[in-house]
């Protein structure tokens, strides 16, 4: 595994012994892209790949030029990986090449996602600078290479060192460029209860894409896509994955223009999204993990499931047997008590289940789906004992008590609701969207996640609990958030995601034995970024055994078993 960079070429190349990522800076002091798949030899240059001198696009230069991170309105009208509307009001942005550096392990990103490296030399990170001298923008593009993985990750920095600010319309975590559109693109497309079915369409002139502007990532697309030659096979044949370490709104998208190239790229949906960037602040990207394959899909699956088993999730769970489920829902909905839950759980106990899991219902005045979410106070007309009770009898047969919740959401008819009705989304002049009697909790107030985090940690402290299901069953309309100000509401859906990743970081720390698992009425966001978080989600809400085969060998191009 190297990092090698050659000053007389000017030329970066990532390499181990299954792939090889090549760019280098050209005459104009832009990066270009040069080759990204199977190991090329090292000590050499590869500046052929590409035109050997470029000083700007005109209408006679033909050929687009392949570029590591492309802006707009300076001649490439292709997808852009940035945009950034400046303070005079322009938006085009000329980022030379500054400097560069080389380090040892992997950084992590603050308050995403990310993988991560449990001793140094397993990965090197290359950190590389461009400079727009006159917008005074700094973006700062993070390469990470394993020691034995055909995977390469990346992301990037946006920084504002002017005075005044700066908005940021458009920040991909990774573009792509390659010399040819002999391709077909690979999603994972649905919708509830047919999550991850495997669509594969050739490439075409234009633009294709899949992605989500619901606040998850969304039943409909999964923010995993992967081209592959059209005579690649499960075992053979080129194949190139991209995949991206978030669960909020995402694109993936592949253009391909007149000359027969093709551009990749993904990140954060740029539709509704925007961030003012304050003098002196910073923007960073969700995390794209890239792999290559030259041994078909099931080679490019493989470093999926290794990378993510290994080196995504985290925690006491990461490497364990996960346990055998029950879960008492569509038994008994919300009419329950403790003997009839005993009972469920004697009986699969008796054929071996090991996890005995209470959902919905255990909670405030909830007999129904009209009440009392975000109330997480035990209903002790159900529970007289309180959960502990029921999970010391649990144990005393000798299985694990599991609970179910959803924290991003609340009832109107809930004590919290009555409490804190600024603490919901929507827009003040217009009625708000009731989903599945829910409103959504605004998860881009730090005292939302505070108060989550403090009612949630009584319930897990108060008995012996040893799993949690955590539910988000509808999706975001009216994204608003009273507590921003106009000019920042393009800020609120990223804002909430890395609420709801902050509330999860803390609850998996401080209570670091319980298997989490996350679910969004099925597999609404069942991506990388949860299983940073929850090495486990759920991947669909249909359970027939004939339609789940299509739905499990999707989610498995890309995602490991146990999970």
């Amino acid at each position: 595994m190297t990092i090698e960079w050659s000053p007389e070429a000017r030329e970066f190349h990532l390499r181990n012994d299954r792939v090889s990522y090549v760019f280098r800076v050209l005459e104009n002091g832009w990066l270009g892209h040069l080759y990204f798949g199977a190991t090329l030899a090292e000590g050499r240059s590869y500046a052929h790949l590409v035109p050997g001198e470029f000083y700007g696009f005109s209408n006679r230069l033909g050929e687009p030029v392949p570029l590591e991170y492309p802006s707009g309105g300076a001649g490439d009208y292709r997808i852009p990986a940035v945009a950034i509307e400046l303070p005079d009001g322009s938006g085009v942005l000329d980022l030379r090449y500054k400097s560069h550096e080389a380090h040892p392990g992997k950084p992590r990103i603050p308050g995403l996602p990310s993988t991560y490296v449990e001793v140094g030399g397993e990965a090197e990170t290359l950190e590389v600078v461009l400079a727009d001298a006159v917008a005074e923008i700094e973006v700062r593009l993070l390469y990470t290479i394993y020691r034995d993985r055909p995977i390469v990750v990346r992301g990037a920095r946006i920084i504002n060192s002017g005075k005044s600010p700066a908005i940021v319309r458009c920040a991909m975590s990774s573009s792509l460029d390659l010399p040819d559109s002999d391709w077909e693109l690979i999603s994972l497309s649905g919708e509830w209860a047919r999550e991850c079915h495997v669509e594969r369409l050739g490439l075409r002139p234009g633009r294709q894409s899949v992605s989500s502007t619901r606040g998850a990532s969304g039943h409909q697309h999964n923010p995993f896509v992967a081209l592959a030659r059209p005579a690649t096979t499960e075992a053979s044949g080129e194949a190139i994955g991209l995949g991206l370490a978030y669960s909020g709104n995402f694109v993936a998208e592949a253009e391909v223009e007149p000359f027969g190239t093709t551009r990749l790229r993904t990140g954060i949906n740029p539709d509704g999204f925007s961030w003012v960037l304050e003098s002196g602040a910073e923007f960073s990207t969700p995390e794209a993990i890239l792999a290559h394959s030259a041994g078909g899909l099931g080679e490019l699956s493989d470093a999926y499931h290794r990378l993510f088993r290994e080196r995504l999730v985290r925690g006491s769970w990461r490497d364990r047997a996960r346990p055998i489920v029950i879960n008492n829902w569509e038994a008994t909905y919300f009419d329950f008590d403790e003997p009839k839950l005993l009972a469920i759980a004697t009986a699969a106990k008796e054929m071996g289940i090991e996890l005995f899991v209470l959902d919905d219902g255990w909670f405030g005045r909830r007999n129904d789906d009209s009440t009392s979410l975000g109330d997480w106070q035990v209903n002790l007309t159900k529970l007289p004992g309180g959960l502990d009770s029921l999970a010391r009898k649990v144990e005393a047969l000798g299985m694990r008590f599991g609970i179910w919740i959803e924290p991003e959401m609340v009832s109107r008819s809930s004590d919290l609701f009555a409490e804190h009705p600024d603490w919901t989304i929507g827009v003040p002049s217009r009625p708000r969207t009731e989903g599945r009697n829910q409103y959504v909790l605004d998860m881009s107030r730090p005292e939302v996640v505070d108060h989550l985090f403090g009612v949630l940690s009584a319930v897990l402290g108060s008995a012996p609990i040893s799993y949690v299901k955590w539910d988000m069953n509808r999706t975001i309309t009216e994204p608003f958030s009273p507590a921003l100000p106009v000019w920042r509401q393009g800020e609120f859906l990223h804002r909430y995601i890395l609420g709801v990743y902050q509330l999860y970081d803390r609850l998996t720390k401080a209570f670091p034995g319980i298997l989490f698992e996350s679910c969004a009425s099925g597999g609404g966001r069942f991506d990388p970024g949860m299983l940073a978080f929850a090495p486990q989600a759920w991947a669909s809400d249909d359970t027939d055994a004939i339609e789940r085969l299509k739905i499990q060998w999707g989610t498995s191009l890309a995602y490991p078993l146990n999970s």
